[in-house]
């Protein structure tokens, strides 16, 4: 398995991945699957360079993916961002997350980076081990904040010292 920046290429495969999160987990407050002409338009926000990477864990085919996003639109963030990485289900406890994030992490630990923030909405076992792994510490939970299949769920904060 080797992890490289996305290509356009990847993008269905992107989308497939991200889509089950959609229509079976509460890992994402999408409600509804995202079309492929709504992925190439966020495809656009990221690059081989700079703060906003899109990274995919290949072994013919893509396995996962991981992200650096801008944390909030405002101009005095743009040294925080936000992290995320979902992974085809099917091959979960594989390790392909901590390769997505340790290449992700890599990669842009030369840009003017301040600190990463990653949302998690609870409960989700996995994904607090993995971030925990990359040295981030949760700093807070907001309680209920987001609803989907019928209930409420409780979102917890992560963040990671960076630079």
């Amino acid at each position: 398995m080797i992890v490289r920046p996305a290509t356009a290429d990847d993008l269905d495969r992107i989308n497939d991945i991200y889509n089950h999160y959609v229509l079976h987990t509460q890992a994402t407050f999408d409600v509804e699957p995202i079309t492929i002409e709504a992925r190439r338009e966020w495809f656009t926000h990221y690059s081989t360079s700079g703060p906003h990477r899109l990274l995919v864990a290949d072994d013919d085919g893509v396995l996962g993916f991981a992200t650096s996003s801008p944390f909030r639109p405002r101009a005095a963030y743009a040294t925080s961002i936000e992290t995320s990485v979902y992974c085809d289900p099917d091959r979960l406890g594989m390790g392909i997350g901590s390769k997505l994030y340790a290449r992700l992490f890599d990669d842009i630990k030369h840009e003017d980076l301040h600190r990463a923030y990653a949302g998690i909405s609870l409960p989700n076992e996995a994904s607090v081990s993995l971030h925990e792994r990359f040295g981030f510490v949760k700093v807070g939970e907001y309680t209920e904040v987001g609803r989907k299949f019928g209930r409420y769920w409780n979102v917890a904060w992560f963040e990671k010292i960076l630079g």
